[in-house]
C-alpha cells in the first residue's frame, strides 16, 4: 500500500502534457489574455485580402483559422477570440517581432534572410515570379524588357531577384516602385509600365480584376522561386510546433484539396509540385 501510495504521489507531481506543463512564449499569451491576434494582407487575393463582408478572407486566411480552432482545442479555452490586424510589406516582420501580432497569415515568402529575424511555418504554398504584359507586348521574360519600365513592389522577393535577374542577363530595365499590386495593374493598363512582376497566382488573381482581362497575359518564363510560409516569432518553438502539428494533420486529410478548390478552382488541380509539397510537410504525429 505504501509504494502504491508512493508511486501515485511522484506520478501527481510529475507535469502533465495537458495541465501541469508550463506554457510559454506565444501560447501563453494566447492562454492569459483568451485573444490570439493575427496580421494579415490586405491586397494579397486569393491567399489574404478583404472579402465582401469586410472581413478577412483568403486561402491562407482558412489555414490560421484552421491554427486557430487547433490552439483553442490544445489549451482547452472555452472561447477564443481573433483579433485581426492589417500589415504591409514594410511593417509584418517587425509587428511580429515586437508582439504587436501572434503569427503573420499572407503571402509571405519563407527565406534565409527573413529567418533571421523570424521563424516560419511549414511550407504552406509554393509560386514563382512571373510577369503580367499587354497581349502582343513580345515581352515574354526577363531578357525582353531591355529598354523597358517594370513595376514591382519594394521589399519584396519578387523585387529582390528580379533586379538579381536582370543584372545576369545584362538587362538594362527600368523599375518603377509602386505601393501595391492595384498600383501595378494600374501603370500596366496606363501605359506608365511596360510589365508588373509578381508571384503568377497573385498576378492571376490580379488580372481578372482588370478593366479588360483579355487585353492582359502573363509570360511563361518563371524567374524565382517563392515558397510560402506563415511566420511566427523567432525562438518560439512551442507555438511553432502547434502550427505545423495543424497544417501536417490538414494535408494529410481531405479538407486541404477543398480549400484549394475554393480559392484556386479557375486554375484547376494543384500543380504536381504544390501536390508534393502537401505530402512532404504533411509530417506524421
Amino acid at each position: 500500500m505504501t509504494r502504491r501510495l508512493t508511486l501515485l504521489f511522484l506520478a501527481l507531481m510529475l507535469p502533465s502534457p495537458v495541465l501541469g506543463q508550463e506554457l510559454q512564449g506565444t501560447l501563453k499569451k494566447i492562454k492569459d489574455t483568451s485573444t490570439i491576434v493575427i496580421g494579415y494582407t490586405e491586397i494579397s487575393r486569393p491567399f489574404s485580402f478583404v472579402g465582401e463582408d469586410g472581413k478577412p478572407a483568403g486561402y491562407s486566411i482558412d489555414l490560421c483559422m484552421r491554427i486557430v480552432a487547433g490552439v483553442q482545442q490544445q489549451l482547452g479555452l472555452r472561447d477564443l477570440q481573433v483579433k485581426w490586424i492589417p500589415v504591409t510589406v514594410e511593417n509584418r516582420i517587425p509587428l511580429l517581432v515586437k508582439g504587436t501580432i501572434d503569427i503573420e497569415c499572407g503571402s509571405t515568402t519563407n527565406t534565409l534572410s527573413r529567418q533571421e529575424q523570424v521563424d516560419f511555418s511549414q511550407l504552406t504554398f509554393v509560386d514563382a515570379g512571373k510577369l503580367l504584359v499587354k497581349a502582343g507586348s513580345g515581352i515574354r521574360g526577363i531578357g525582353d524588357l531591355g529598354n523597358k519600365r517594370v513595376a514591382v513592389i519594394p521589399g519584396t522577393t519578387t523585387e529582390k531577384v528580379l533586379t538579381q535577374s536582370l543584372q545576369r542577363r545584362y538587362v538594362n530595365a527600368d523599375i518603377i516602385k509602386v505601393k501595391e499590386p492595384a498600383d501595378g495593374l494600374t501603370a500596366l493598363e496606363n501605359g506608365t509600365a511596360d510589365a508588373y512582376a509578381s508571384d503568377e497566382v497573385l498576378l492571376v488573381g490580379l488580372a481578372l480584376t482588370a478593366k479588360d482581362p483579355t487585353a492582359l497575359r502573363l509570360t511563361e518564363q518563371y524567374f524565382s522561386y517563392e515558397p510560402y510560409g506563415l511566420m511566427v516569432r523567432r525562438g518560439d518553438a512551442a507555438f511553432r510546433l502547434t502550427v505545423n502539428r495543424v497544417l501536417s494533420r490538414l494535408y494529410r486529410s481531405e479538407q486541404i484539396v477543398e480549400i484549394f478548390a475554393k480559392w484556386f478552382g479557375r486554375l484547376g488541380k494543384p500543380s504536381g509540385l504544390l501536390q508534393a509539397m502537401y505530402i512532404l510537410n504533411g509530417l506524421p504525429d
